[in-house]
């Protein structure tokens, strides 16, 4: 079956609020997608976000972020009032979400309802506390002590609670049992509000894509709760981390400074933190796309006092053994792969014997006039093709920024007109072609340019902030994209 879907991250819905949540706008996008003829939905990671606002630099892998937690429905709940949301400083701009502005006067505000909650709790708190209690007792006391810190990372933190001695474990949850449950109940409202949205996009036919990062962030819960998972030293701090080698976009390479699982450990315990990850993400998704695959056919590792990625070396991952144990406890789960990148046979014969779809990038295809894998003529029905992803410029700011040569070998190859519009022309190749999936990012959708593009990769400041405004996603728009789908065979009917 030909499907079609968008690429929306939650953030970057339109909200009075400063950041997209998961209210009124989320479900007017849902319709805006049925009405389209759409049938999925992909979003980027929901964790709460670290340094830099990056989603896939998180302090959980479990966790879903505070700031998607819909302050109309706090509103509705009887938890705050539509005039203490007015009170605070939502950012200048309704085009970007203003990051400082947003911690300051979110959290200000989520205590408040947060006092209020406590005075009548639901009967559901206590349950959704067991049911989550093997990640949501580490991220809370993790998140309780990160504030009692001043905000430094865990490694930071005096050696006892750094090594989590016990009793000193035991001594934080008495001191900071008040900040422990704030964070509790901001898990409850989020994935209340999460369960509700995602039960009417289902309801309306429209499947939730979500991401998972391959790796997390070294100042996260997940690293302070299981430091023999990762590869660490005795002082707990990374020996060598994550990135990518230096390539023809990149003449240093990407350090993203992850810290690198302890792969053989992992193997030992039947892979059951990977199982726990991707047992609760494809709970909260109909789809999982796991990023940056790769990794786990070999993975390139950095020394972590290195400032740039350039003396890496490659290492083995786990390869088809961990998705065997995956499926044997899990069973078969619905999963596309990012396989950007350098990709060896190895990548390839990975991917082949998971079955899993691929990825293919429309504007990946015209950097040279060699046969390219990501010129449409080439893919394979069993993959999902892209104009562009999260990390990539909008299909507009791609044509005024791709060196002229690829520009003009793309004009040719699609036939790209100013009045059609290049990204039309550029989402039209992606919905024509074989591919059994197709996604476009919503700024493509809107003919927006590179002050839209969503993340530089290896750059810091100015990414993850734009936003769409309400009157952009309109039924207008729905109208065009339904005719579109109608003519490629791609009608979520």
């Amino acid at each position: 079956m030909r499907t079609s879907g968008v690429l929306m991250p939650i953030s970057s819905l339109p909200s009075p609020y400063g950041i997209g949540t998961m209210g009124k706008a989320a479900r007017r996008f849902v319709d805006f997608l049925k009405k389209g003829g759409q049938k999925y939905w992909q979003i980027l990671p929901i964790c709460p976000t670290s340094y830099g606002d990056s989603p896939y630099q998180s302090f959980s892998s479990f966790a879903g972020n505070p700031y998607f937690i819909d302050l109309e429905i706090l509103c509705k709940d009887k938890l705050l009032t539509k005039k203490e949301c007015e009170s605070f400083d939502w950012g200048e701009n309704e085009r970007y979400v203003d990051y400082g502005v947003m911690y300051i006067s979110r959290y200000a505000l989520l205590r408040k309802a947060y006092n209020r909650f406590i005075k009548k709790i639901p009967q559901e708190y206590a349950g959704f506390c067991d049911a989550n209690k093997e990640w949501l007792d580490e991220y809370s006391l993790f998140m309780a002590l990160k504030d009692a810190n001043g905000g430094a990372a865990w490694s930071e933190w005096e050696e006892d609670l750094k090594y989590r001695v016990l009793g000193a474990l035991d001594a934080a949850r008495e001191t900071y049992a008040e900040d422990i449950q704030f964070y509790k109940v901001l898990q409850y409202l989020f994935f209340r509000q999460w369960k509700e949205l995602k039960a009417y996009a289902n309801e309306n036919g429209i499947e939730i894509i979500g991401d998972v990062p391959i790796y997390v962030a070294a100042d996260s819960a997940d690293v302070w709760a299981n430091p023999k998972q990762f590869y660490l030293d005795k002082d707990r701090n990374p020996i060598d981390v994550a990135g990518c080698p230096p390539d023809a976009f990149s003449e240093d390479g990407q350090l993203w400074g992850n810290p690198l699982f302890r792969w053989d450990v992992m193997k030992k315990d039947g892979y059951a933190w990977w199982t726990k990850r991707i047992s609760a993400m494809s709970e909260l998704y109909d789809i999982v796309r796991i990023d940056h695959f790769r990794g786990f056919d070999s993975y390139y590792a950095i020394p972590a006092k290195d400032k740039t990625a350039a003396n890496g070396e490659w290492r083995q991952g786990p390869g088809m053994d961990l998705f065997r144990v995956l499926e044997k406890k899990l069973g078969k789960l619905p999963i596309i792969v990012e396989d950007l990148g350098f990709l060896t046979p190895s990548v390839h014969k990975l991917l082949e014997d998971s079955g899993f779809p691929g990825m293919k990038v429309i504007q990946f295809a015209f950097d040279s006039r060699e046969g390219s894998d990501y010129l449409p003529h080439n893919y394979p029905a069993h993959c999902v093709v892209y104009t562009g992803t999260h990390d990539n410029d909008t299909s507009m700011g791609w044509m005024k920024t791709a060196p002229k040569e690829s520009v003009k070998f793309a004009k040719e190859y699609l036939n790209l007109t100013k009045e059609e519009g290049y990204n039309w022309g550029m989402m039209r190749a992606a919905w024509s072609s074989v591919a059994d999936m197709a996604i476009v990012p919503m700024q493509d959708l809107l003919g927006l340019g590179s002050e839209a593009r969503m993340n530089t990769p290896s750059t810091l400041g100015g990414n993850w902030m734009w936003r769409a405004t309400a009157d952009e996603i309109n039924s207008r728009f729905a109208s065009k994209l339904h005719k579109y789908m109608q003519m490629y065979g791609r009608l979520n009917r």
